[in-house]
C-alpha cells in the first residue's frame, strides 16, 4: 500500500470513529433528556428531617442531587415534590453541613474526582480518585470523608477485583490516600498480605474510630480502624458495607448467603455491637449497597428499579415488612440536627 493509500485509509477510518463518538453522544445526551423537563433549584444541607439523594428520574435532571422531606416519601407514583440541585453526582453522602460527590473527571481520560461540597452543594475541594467511584462516606461532624473505587474488576461479588479507599481529614488537610498501608491486626495478630482489598468505611462518632470491610485470603472481615493509629483490627468473617447507626451502637451491613443469585449474593443484616447478637433483617431480596439508618431502628437501602433504583427501608431489629421510600433514587444521606 503507498503512502498516498495509507493516509486515505486512516482519514476514512478516524472520519468514521468520529462519527461513532458524536452518533453515541447525541444519543446519550438524547436519552437524558427523555422524559419530563424538571426545574433545578438550590438544594441545601442545613435543613433536617430531609433525605438527599441522585435522583434517577427520567428527564433534564437525572442523576443530579436532589431532596425531599422525611414527610413527602412513601409515595409508590414517584411523586415526591424533589426539589432537584444544578449539581450531579454518582455516588454522594452527606451530614453537618458537608457532602462528598464521586463524579466523573475527564470523560476521554476515564477519570474520576471526590469532590467536597458546602452546605450549598458547591465544590470547596477535589482530589484525584483511584479508579471508578463505588462507596462516600462522611463522619457525624462532618470532619472526615471517605472514598472507595475500583482500580480493577466492577464487582464485589467475585474475586478479580481490586478496591483502594481514601479517608480526608478536612480540619488538617491530612489524606491517608490508601488504607491499605495501615497495620492489620487478623485474629490478634499483625497480618499482611498481597492480596488486601478495603472499602466501605463507616465513621464513629470521635473522628477516630471506622468501620471497614477488610477482604483478604477468600475472606471478608468486619474490621474496626483507628485513624490516629492507623491500624485494622478484624472483629467477624462475612461482612461488607458498614454501616453504623446515628447512636452507634449497631452495624447494618451486606452478607453472603449461600443460595442466592451469584452476581449479588448479599442480604442485610444488622449486628449489636454490645451482645455480638446478628440479626437478618425482613428483607428478604438480595441487594449490593451500603446501607444508610433513617433512625436508630431503620435501615435504608436501594434495590434495582424501573430506573435503575429505589430507596427501601426495613427495621432493624428483624420484624416488620421492608417499606418503599424513594422511586428512582441512589445514595441516600439523611439530614439530621
Amino acid at each position: 500500500m503507498t503512502r498516498t493509500a495509507r493516509t486515505v485509509v486512516l482519514a476514512v477510518v478516524t472520519s468514521l470513529l468520529i462519527g461513532v463518538a458524536v452518533a453515541y453522544t447525541l444519543h446519550a445526551a438524547g436519552r437524558s433528556e427523555s422524559g419530563p423537563r424538571q426545574e433545578l433549584s438550590e438544594v441545601t444541607l442545613d435543613a433536617p428531617g430531609r433525605i438527599v439523594f441522585r435522583t434517577t428520574m427520567a428527564g433534564t435532571g437525572r442523576d443530579h442531587l436532589a431532596a425531599v422531606p422525611l414527610s413527602d416519601t412513601g409515595k409508590d407514583d414517584g411523586k415526591d415534590n424533589r426539589r432537584i440541585s444544578p449539581t450531579s453526582c454518582l455516588v454522594f453522602h452527606a451530614t453537618k453541613g458537608t457532602g462528598v460527590c464521586l463524579k466523573l473527571a475527564n470523560a476521554a481520560l476515564h477519570t474520576y474526582n471526590a469532590v467536597i461540597l458546602d452546605n450549598r452543594l458547591l465544590p470547596v475541594d477535589s482530589r484525584e480518585m483511584a479508579g471508578t467511584p463505588s462507596r462516600a462516606r462522611v463522619s457525624p461532624s462532618g470532619r472526615l470523608v471517605a472514598w472507595t473505587s475500583f482500580v480493577g474488576g466492577e464487582s464485589y461479588a467475585g474475586l478479580d477485583f481490586s478496591t483502594r479507599t481514601a479517608i480526608l481529614d478536612r480540619r488538617t488537610d491530612t489524606l491517608h490516600n490508601n488504607l491499605e498501608e495501615f497495620s492489620i491486626i487478623r485474629d490478634g495478630k499483625p497480618y499482611k498480605a498481597a492480596d488486601v482489598n478495603i472499602w466501605g468505611v463507616t465513621f464513629a462518632a470521635d473522628d477516630n474510630r471506622f468501620y471497614a470491610t477488610v477482604a483478604t485470603d477468600g475472606h471478608r472481615h468486619l474490621a474496626e480502624g483507628d485513624l490516629a493509629a492507623r491500624t485494622l483490627r478484624t472483629l467477624r468473617d462475612n461482612v461488607e458495607c458498614p454501616s453504623l447507626s446515628p447512636d452507634g451502637t449497631k452495624l447494618a451491613y451486606k452478607k453472603r448467603v449461600d443460595g442466592t443469585d451469584p452476581s449479588r449474593p448479599w442480604k442485610l443484616f444488622t449486628l449489636d455491637l454490645a451482645t455480638g447478637r446478628e440479626t437478618p433483617t425482613a428483607e428478604t431480596r438480595t441487594l449490593d449497597d451500603q446501607a444508610e439508618w433513617l433512625d436508630d431502628g431503620t435501615v435504608l437501602y436501594n434495590l434495582p428499579g424501573d430506573l435503575r433504583a429505589d430507596v427501601w427501608s426495613v427495621r432493624a431489629d428483624g420484624t416488620g415488612t421492608p417499606s418503599l421510600v424513594l422511586r428512582h433514587a441512589l445514595t441516600p444521606a439523611v439530614l439530621r440536627p
